[in-house]
């Protein structure tokens, strides 16, 4: 078996999945930050209770493992304390995980340029109080330039992928996670979805999320459950849902669900920094796994 890689970032580290006591029936959810990584979450909730209430914060329920601005013991805890199926939170590539034939791995793409705004947004939302508490470098919260388009080419040029000093999220980085589980999709361990997909046929892709879960669920459940994950009714009920909330991570827990929008980067990049932006793309990913990132 190959060694894992190890990604490192300010705020999570993969190798605290070392000797992970794993059961059956896990499920870990890894998509790139600003991916859908929330959304993905509430699904596999609904499905797994069958239910719309919890009773306590997703956050909780389904904490980011390997997050250090978490105390690792106390998230362990709660996972072996966890009776029902469990679905565990994570950055980390495909690569950089355990592997187990009874657990299921699922990851989210998006549109890279998407992914970037939304990620500028989500760090203008941290509360100024949660970084001492959390960890966090102010330095590293902030945007890196005042132009958002130089932020833009600073977000798409680098060749980061591990990055102690930073949140980590790059295009390189975005295209490296994806593609760890682009290249395993085939295997029935490994379920690979796309932002777009969800907002256009949620029920469908809750259905499909249910097949790969080996849950079964009628049409008329699926429909019922999939009207509480759409974006407004999640925004609805953001103090439950919006990670971090046990620490007071945002400004407003309302604002990180703040649009749920695609293509807003238009009003960003004209037909020359398209084209530079696309030839960046194909030196990170083969033609197929660009096209499929990029899908409208």
């Amino acid at each position: 078996m190959a060694a894992l890689r190890r990604y490192q970032t300010v705020v999570s580290d993969s190798a605290l999945w070392e000797g992970f006591p794993f059961r059956s029936g896990d499920v870990v959810l890894s998509p790139p930050a600003k991916c859908g990584t929330t959304w993905m979450q509430m699904l596999c909730a609904l499905l797994i209770f069958d239910d719309t209430e919890f009773g306590r914060p997703l956050t909780e329920i389904s904490p980011w493992f390997d997050a250090t601005t978490y105390d690792t013991a106390a998230t362990l805890a709660t996972l072996e304390s966890q009776q029902h199926r469990r679905f565990i939170k994570t950055h980390t590539p495909l690569d950089g995980l355990p592997f187990h034939e009874d657990v299921t791995y699922i990851c989210v793409g998006r549109d890279p340029r998407d992914v970037m705004l939304s990620f500028e947004n989500a760090t203008a939302n941290i509360h100024p109080d949660a970084i001492p508490a959390g960890g966090l470098d102010p330095e590293v919260a902030q945007p890196p330039a005042p132009d958002p388009i130089d932020r833009f080419w600073l977000w798409a040029d680098s060749d980061l992928v591990n990055d102690t000093t930073s949140f980590g999220v790059t295009l390189a980085n975005l295209v490296n996670h994806v593609r760890t589980f682009w290249e395993r999709r085939d295997e029935p361990q490994v379920a690979l979805f796309h932002y777009a997909d969800l907002k256009a046929d949620l029920p469908g892709e809750l259905r499909r999320l249910a097949r790969v879960l080996s849950i079964e669920i009628s049409d008329e459940r699926i429909t019922e459950l999939a009207a509480a994950a759409t974006f407004d009714r999640m925004r609805g009920r953001a103090d439950d849902l919006a990670p971090g909330v046990d620490h007071k991570l945002w400004r407003s827990n309302e604002n990180f669900f703040r649009s749920g929008t695609s293509g807003q980067w238009r009003g960003l990049l004209d037909s020359a920094a398209l084209d530079r932006y696309h030839r960046r793309v194909a030196e990170l990913a083969p033609p197929e796994l660009a096209e499929w990132l990029h899908r409208p």
